[in-house]
């Protein structure tokens, strides 16, 4: 009787959470929509229903009319009952930028809370930086702290699971053995850490130009560093350490400076730009008005810093042979079509290997909404899992 009764457990559990998963995705539906997509009866439905409504999970939000009998309960998840926060961090080097920038979401999705700010991790301890910031966000929303279940980080850097360490990572005091843990005690919630690159592909597969692709390479030139990301079908290579895509490390051999150290980083990183853009008589405060000011003009830089660019190019299509690559980051959004025509004419020229190149198009902070969403998917698979363990 005992594995009877398991069964049944497991069974309803199982009911319950695809019941959640369809409210969460679409939302807004009633007993009858639910018979339909899930194949389940109508007393299996409202049972489901119920326990998902005492639970907290799920809430009653209207009627639907214009039906024979009485109009039918429209259901969608309470987007109270749980809150992802989401926070980036950054190498903030020459480009001036804030230093954080932070957002929470409920449980659909919608932000209520959002800011940055310029954090001095020199004189700040980072446990209480970023409590700080977790909490400034759970004020603004008026949120309870025991309502946000998981916080995502993004870091300029890589992410050790097994160790809960954070490596090649320039930001003051985030690779102390122990920090994650720490802020994960210090919040009271689950801490979820992921290389900003990595998560800048996340946004890119949801809402930019690697939603329709089988997989895909982003390639991030930001102001400072070179990142590259790897989605194949939706999941994202990390390697065993985190440290897959660490592309700026990649050494160079320069035949006029045989004993000089050169790696990607040198080549089309955010102080060659600024060589380049000397070399070239182009002005601009920041790496990416530089491009943004070449772009607009005619001139050797933008052929030049695409040739450079196909340099580290060739070497990820060489191996991984993606069906895209995207170009993103503050000085390919700055470089735009530009860059991007640029980039396919040099790489004709270069390599004969084949592959589609696009822009981001994402206009916002990627790194910020991969966060977002990866906090999300934590969120709701957290509660799915516990419905199914209950």
């Amino acid at each position: 009787m005992a594995r009877l009764a398991g069964s049944s457990k497991l069974l309803r559990a199982m009911n319950e959470s695809a019941a959640l998963e369809l409210l969460l995705d679409p939302g807004m539906l009633t007993r009858a929509d639910l018979r339909k997509l899930t194949a389940l009866s109508t007393p299996t439905i409202s049972e489901v229903l119920r326990r998902l409504t005492e639970a907290g999970l799920v809430d009653v939000v209207g009627h639907a009319s214009g039906r024979p009998g009485p109009n039918a309960e429209i259901y969608a998840a309470n987007p109270d009952a749980a809150y992802a926060a989401a926070v980036s961090v950054r190498d903030v080097g020459t480009s001036g930028t804030p230093s954080v920038t932070a957002a929470l979401c409920d449980l659909t999705g919608e932000v209520r809370a959002r800011f940055e700010s310029r954090v001095d991790f020199l004189a700040t301890e980072p446990v209480a930086a970023l409590a700080g910031v977790v909490d400034r966000l759970r004020e603004q929303a008026g949120v309870p702290a025991e309502r946000i279940r998981h916080v995502q980080l993004g870091v300029p850097g890589s992410y050790d699971p097994r160790t809960e360490t954070i490596r090649l990572v320039d930001v003051p005091g985030f690779d102390r053995p122990g920090l994650v843990p720490g802020i994960a005690a210090e919040l009271g919630a689950h801490v979820g850490v992921d290389n900003d690159v990595n998560l800048a592909a996340v946004a890119e597969r949801r809402r930019g130009a690697g939603r329709d692709a089988e997989n895909f390479a982003l390639l991030w030139i930001g102001q400072d560093g070179l990142g590259l990301a790897i989605d194949i079908n939706g999941t994202l290579l990390r390697g065993t350490r985190g440290g897959a895509g660490e592309i700026g490390y990649v050494p160079l051999y320069s035949p006029d400076s045989p004993h000089r150290k050169l790696d990607l980083q040198d080549l089309f990183g955010g102080a060659a730009i600024m060589d380049l853009a000397r070399d070239n008589g182009i002005s601009g405060d920041t790496p990416a008005e530089v491009v943004a000011a070449a772009a607009a003009g005619a001139g050797e830089f933008i052929p030049t810093l695409a040739d450079r660019i196909v340099v580290g190019l060739a070497a990820v299509i060489a191996v991984l042979d993606p069906y895209l690559v995207v170009l993103a980051g503050p000085i390919a959004q700055a470089g735009g079509d530009t860059l991007l025509t640029a980039v396919n004419s040099a790489f004709q020229r270069a390599a004969p290997l084949e592959s589609s190149f696009a822009v981001t198009t994402i206009e916002d902070d990627a790194v910020l909404l991969g966060a977002l969403d990866a906090g999300l998917a934590a969120v709701r698979e957290a509660l799915i899992t516990a419905i199914r363990d209950s």
